[in-house]
């Protein structure tokens, strides 16, 4: 297999010289070679500006990482771009190992404060790109999501870490839209915002042993964004370990007109550990009251079970499902779920859901 090491293009890994340029040389070559190649990434710290890795290649891409890739220190360098490393239209990629650090910091800060900030910018993103293998990379500090992958198929995300702190805003470990066949198995997602987020069109989704804390849980959604939006579907959520987060399992959709759905979707063998929202369903999704008071969403849900979930609630109301009052939640089905709130059985709250029960439901069944 051809390899182009980025050190042969004149790539320095001291962590202070601009590398952007021999990144992309060695893609280049890489891409244009007939035989399967590698664009490899010795040790070493790599300080790079925008990287869009474009395709499509005439084979395969091995893109190894063995060093680490830092962003500038100030966060307007990446910040107007929206990604700051992307491979677009590119088949056959697989990225393997390294650590990606975005330097978010001054970023975050900006936003807290309310003043002019640039758009900020996605740590690494895949668009229009299939049969993808994402594995042992670790993504630190991201200014916005870590991980989007955006209208691609045959995706698979393996043992990935995600880190950055808890009041960091809008940082989504893993961000999914428009996209099909992505599976997300094994990794620790500690973040500011959800660790997973399945946004519109996310469908055939598998993920499986996922550590999610701190952060917002996984989610499906917000959806109902727009009237005319694809749907959610085929979704399947296990054997997952929820620690401290705002929310375990979320169906979020804003309170207004749309022609979504989300269906078929399977919630089973998680633990949640001091989560303030286990298990929720919100579907009047509507923060400071703009753009949708006194409506209702018009996303349908159904199909959706919630199966042997166990563990604890820091909130009263463990499970909490609020449906729309004009598309009622149906076929909802809880079965052996056991959460309990300060040692004690914790509520539930049930508002236009329709369903069944089987097993021991605690808290108890509102259905």
């Amino acid at each position: 297999m051809p390899s182009f090491n980025v050190q042969r293009y004149g790539a320095r890994g001291d962590g202070r010289t601009d590398s952007t340029k021999p990144f992309l040389t060695a893609w280049s070559l890489a891409c244009r070679s007939r035989a399967r190649a590698m664009v490899y990434i010795p040790s070493g710290t790599y300080l790079v500006t925008n990287l869009v890795f474009w395709g499509p290649c005439k084979n395969h891409i091995t893109f190894k990482i063995d060093g680490t890739l830092v962003a500038p220190a100030n966060y307007w360098s990446i910040g107007n771009s929206g990604y700051w490393i992307l491979f677009a239209k590119v088949n056959r990629i697989s990225v393997s190992g390294g650590t990606i650090d975005a330097r978010g910091a001054g970023y975050w800060s900006c936003r807290k404060k309310g003043s002019h900030c640039p758009q900020g910018a996605r740590s690494i993103s895949f668009s229009w790109c299939n049969n993808v293998l994402l594995s042992g990379l670790t993504s630190l500090n991201s200014q916005n999501m870590h991980v989007t992958v955006h209208h691609s198929s045959n995706v698979r995300i393996q043992n990935i870490r995600i880190r950055a702190p808890s009041g960091s805003p809008n940082t989504d470990g893993i961000h999914v839209q428009s996209s099909s066949g992505v599976t997300i198995s094994g990794g620790t997602i500690a973040t500011g915002d959800d660790c997973i987020a399945l946004s519109q069109g996310s469908r055939n989704i598998w993920i499986e042993r996922v550590n999610c804390g701190p952060g917002h849980g996984i989610s499906i959604g917000s959806l109902g964004d727009y009237v005319n939006e694809e749907g959610v579907q085929n979704v399947t959520v296990t054997s997952s370990v929820f620690t401290k987060t705002q929310n375990g399992v979320r169906i979020k959709t804003w309170a207004r007109p749309s022609r979504g759905f989300v269906r078929n979707v399977v919630f089973r063998n998680l633990i949640m550990r001091n989560v303030d929202n286990p298990v929720i369903i919100d579907q009047n999704y509507c923060p400071n009251g703009r753009g949708c008071p006194r409506q209702s969403s018009g996303v349908k849900i159904s199909g959706v079970t919630f199966a042997n979930i166990k563990g604890t609630s820091t909130t009263p109301i463990a499970m909490k499902l609020d449906c729309s009052r004009s598309n009622h939640c149906t076929g909802i089905r809880l079965q052996d779920i056991r959460l309990t709130y300060m040692r004690r059985s914790s509520a539930s709250y049930c508002r236009n859901v329709h369903g069944r029960r089987s097993g021991v439901v605690i808290p108890r069944n509102c259905l």
